[in-house]
Formats: C-alpha cells, structure tokens, sequence
C-alpha cells in the first residue's frame, strides 16, 4: 500500500503546505507553483508527533529544536504551514536541503513523512521502511 495508512495518505495528499501568503497542494498535474520553489527544497515539520495531536508546548519546543537544527547546517528556513483548522501546523521550508537531510529531520521529530523537492517537482517521502516514495507537482 502507498503511504501505509490509507487515512493518513489521504490526509497528506488534500493539505495545503507553503508560507502563509502562497500555499500548495500536491497534485499529479503541473501548474502554477510557488514562488519560492526553485532548485531543491523540503518542507519538515516537528508538529503532532506520530499523527497524534500534542500540547502546544509540546509542539512550539519542538518546532524550535527543529529550527535549531536546521539553522545549525548553515540553512534559511522560511516559516511555513502544513494543514488547516485544527490540524494546522507550524512547519519549515528548507532550501538547498538535501533528501537526507530533510529524512532525517522527519524521523528525528517523529512525522510520518517530509516533501522534498526539485523545482516545482515534489516527493512525499514516507519515513516508514518500505513504503514508497510518491511524486507529484507542487501546484498552487
């Protein structure tokens, strides 16, 4: 099965991701795509370890380890959102990241899976051994 948990799948594939002024989806058709979205990148985020939702203290220490941890490989992350409503979580557009990287940042925090991507092009990467990687467009 892709993805592993069709619900999470699902759950990836109809969120937005980006900054607050310019959000995406993932979309297995090319069109416009985000400004920011040139050469590589990765969205990561710290947030709702395992898909369980955590304290906001919880959440707001990690997401500042997260930021540490990036900035410590020398990179700018701008401030991003993964979601809507209740699920919205505060995330990092990374880039210049690399794939290992951005991997290991998910599974340091706990997440299900990270985007990584080449221009507008994009993976959904799961973290999960086994599970494949799926590609797609980052469409606005």
């Amino acid at each position: 099965m892709i993805g592993g948990d069709p619900a999470q799948r699902a759950a990836f594939l109809a969120t937005t991701y980006g900054t607050p002024g310019e959000r995406f989806r993932l979309s297995e058709a090319r069109g416009p795509a985000p400004s920011w979205a040139r050469e590589r990148w990765a969205v990561v985020t710290a947030w709702n370890p395992g898909g369980r939702r955590a304290r906001n203290e919880d959440n707001a220490r990690a997401g500042a380890d997260l930021l540490a941890r990036v900035t410590a490989a020398g990179l700018s992350p701008l401030p991003a959102l993964n979601g809507e409503g209740e699920w919205e979580e505060e995330a990092l557009i990374v880039p210049g990241a690399t794939l290992r990287q951005a991997t290991d940042w998910g599974r340091e925090f706990g997440q299900a899976a990270v985007l990584w991507g080449m221009g507008a092009r994009v993976a959904l990467v799961w973290l999960s051994p086994g599970v494949p990687v799926e590609r797609f467009w980052a469409r606005l």
